[in-house]
């Protein structure tokens, strides 16, 4: 890795764990990325790929059988005394009483911190005031996941890891909780973040890594991890009109497949702009409706797929 203790909130230096003994299922299979200070970094991947494992090195919940993790300059598992104070974590289940209210969960969990934020507080920045008096069994699993989100942060962390933090919430929560994050990381607080939204990695990233059966396949800005793929541009061509009669169309790709006379046909190109310019010329030229033309640049969908679709996916290395 680049980064030097002073750029870098989380360093992971070729990790590896096994679980079931040496003979065991290697989940994490020398993983290595680094988390700059104040930036949200973004690790993405297959079910299965080794994000939660990761992620719960990086907790200092275990020990990785090799490699080295480094979160504030400290092992997070020898030296958890020293991190742990600066440390805000959101797991896939919180696993609280559900006897207790809301109300109640913040203050017990504010109980077991140095220098909590005021718990009326971070409730409110989770839209959860108004439950603060309903027990946590009666909460829906969208409410829940937000005050999973609302406790991670109650102890104020400069370091700030979500595991699949907006599952299970409608749109409208899931744009709040970003708003929050953005807020947070422009106060200066570095997160580590899983999810399968992509949408999400997209919006929030920074920088991002994808892993795939326990290794990092790619790792950089979101731009970094799209450029390799192609734009697209669909539309449907009069049914008398063969795709044979298109022009030479620069940047695209050869198709993979003809499309059937009155069905939708996609153009893959890496020269979006000269493509479809030419193609519009063409159309206006022979007088010819594209129905339901749409174009669309490459996304960060298509990169994650290329992962799920190949055994040896996408060639940009951490």
């Amino acid at each position: 890795m680049t980064s030097t203790a002073t750029s870098a909130a989380v360093e992971v230096s070729e990790v590896r764990r096994r679980y079931g003994g040496a003979d065991g299922f290697e989940a994490v299979r020398g993983v290595s990325f680094d988390v700059r200070r104040g930036e949200l970094f973004a690790l993405l991947g297959t079910n299965g790929a080794g994000k939660t494992s990761t992620m719960e090195l990086v907790a200092g919940f275990s020990r990785p059988h090799a490699g080295e993790v480094r979160v504030l300059g400290h092992d997070p598992h020898r030296e958890r005394p020293a991190v742990r104070p600066r440390l805000g974590i959101m797991l896939q289940e919180g696993g609280f009483p559900p006897d207790l209210t809301v109300a109640e969960t913040a203050a017990m969990w504010a109980g077991t911190l140095s220098n909590p934020r005021p718990a009326a507080e971070a409730l409110e920045l989770v839209d959860l005031s108004n439950r603060a008096g309903v027990r946590v069994r009666q909460l829906s699993g969208g409410e829940r996941r937000r005050l999973d989100l609302a406790l991670a942060v109650l102890g104020r962390p400069a370091v700030l890891l979500l595991d699949e933090p907006t599952t299970g919430l409608d749109p409208e929560s899931r744009r709040n909780a970003w708003r929050m994050i953005r807020n947070l990381l422009a106060d200066g607080v570095t997160v580590l973040l899983t999810t399968h939204y992509l949408q999400e990695a997209q919006e929030l990233a920074d920088r991002l890594a994808i892993m795939h059966e326990g290794v990092v396949v790619a790792a950089g800005t979101p731009t970094e991890i799209v450029a390799g793929h192609p734009a697209r541009i669909s539309f449907r061509l009069p049914f008398d009109l063969s795709p044979d009669a298109l022009p030479q169309l620069p940047g695209a790709r050869p198709q993979e497949d003809a499309a059937e006379p009155g069905r939708p046909l996609t153009i893959r190109t890496d020269a979006l702009q000269d493509t479809l310019t030419e193609l519009l010329t063409w159309a206006r030229r022979h007088e010819i409706e594209l129905a339901g033309l749409e174009a669309r640049p490459a996304s960060l969908e298509e990169a994650f797929l290329a992962v799920a679709d190949h055994d040896n996916p996408l060639g940009v290395r951490a």
